[in-house]
């Protein structure tokens, strides 16, 4: 404003004033860069410190000595003396709590043989989640000892365990990349081979084909481009690319519909052949298989046994499997067990 009036005065030339808007924009352009540095400086400071707080963060978990000598570090693990993992697990007098007197589980014991399937069935907090993740070894027994083919497996590393196991959780985790990446992140040196094998056991081959981009099809943050049927198949591809001899589906079928859990239902049934597993699961259709059914009630086991001894014993199991499928069509299965008892 003050330019043109002084223009028209012939105070100042043209020129004049585009070179002195030249040089006001020379002068704040840098200052306002520094202003958006110095901005970005603090949230990297923070993001720094939110990242040095977890390295610097102590392990629940803690190695002994000899067992860091025998089978290595995060940074140098010693894969050559790892023995392989049969797939027999035991607890044996386990006591656990999160906080200090409120227990979860109380003088539990358990027995799977190798091979077995062992399915977890009861009310939300009784424990099933606790005895897989101990089982897991992402939490050690307050009190008791949990052995893997017969020896404490406090005596084996952390890296051992977990490189033996497959986990499938009910709402699985995706990471921004390609389907392939997705697959692959379940054993990192896989070959395209591994990945088209493993995809095809869970029957995630057929839908990824027909998209248009096939395993380069990129899933978007926390698979967001895909239903969740096909995030879950997706996670059952990468749980089982490296062949575990441990299996556990936490709820995996829970949150899908009836179509996709018929489709993975078989893949299930085909991956945890000849593999230890646990399973537990809402729907009480996906457990009938199993070798072994444990009902779980405050930390305890309130009933054992396969799918058709519990129906025939008419307990808590025979309620819970009552109450689920009354409505879904099965009232003349329920009807061939009282008249068969």
């Amino acid at each position: 404003y003050f330019g043109s009036i002084y223009i028209m005065n012939s105070v100042i030339t043209y020129g004049t004033l585009m070179l002195f808007i030249t040089y006001a924009r020379q002068f704040f352009d840098p200052v306002l860069e520094l202003a958006r540095i110095y901005t970005e400086m603090i949230s990297a400071q923070a993001a720094a410190e939110r990242v040095m707080a977890l390295i610097n963060e102590k392990e629940e978990i803690t190695e002994q000595s000899e067992v860091l000598a025998l089978y290595g570090n995060h940074y140098d693990q010693k894969i050559e003396n790892w023995e392989p993992l049969e797939g027999e697990v035991e607890f044996k007098h386990v006591d656990f709590y999160y906080k200090e007197g409120e227990y979860i589980l109380k003088d539990f014991n358990l027995k799977v043989e190798k091979g077995q399937t062992v399915a977890l069935v009861g009310e939300t907090g009784s424990g099933k989640s606790t005895i897989v993740n101990l089982a897991c070894r992402f939490y050690e027994p307050t009190h008791g000892e949990i052995l893997i083919d017969g020896k404490d497996y406090k005596e084996r590393s952390q890296n051992w365990l977990h490189a033996n196991i497959g986990y499938v959780l009910q709402a699985p985790h995706l990471f921004s990349g390609s389907i392939m990446e997705n697959i692959r992140y379940g054993k990192l040196d896989a070959t395209d081979e591994e990945v088209y094998e493993a995809a095809k056991t869970v029957n995630a081959h057929d839908f990824i084909a027909k998209l248009e981009k096939g395993y380069d099809t990129e899933v978007g943050e926390g698979g967001g481009m895909l239903s969740t049927g096909e995030k879950q198949l997706i996670s059952f591809a990468r749980a089982i690319i490296a062949k575990p001899r441990l299996f556990f589906l936490d709820e995996a079928t829970s949150s899908i519909d009836t179509e996709t859990e018929a489709k993975i239902q078989f893949a299930i049934d085909t991956v945890l052949e000849n593999r230890t597993s646990f399973i537990i699961a809402h729907r009480l259709s996906t457990i009938r298989s199993a070798d072994v059914i444990l009902v779980i009630e405050k930390g305890k086991v309130i009933e054992k046994g396969n799918h058709a001894t519990l129906m025939a014993q008419k307990g808590h199991y025979y309620e819970l499997y009552a109450n689920q499928f009354m409505e879904e069509g099965e009232r003349d299965l329920l009807n061939q067990h009282r008249m068969s008892a």
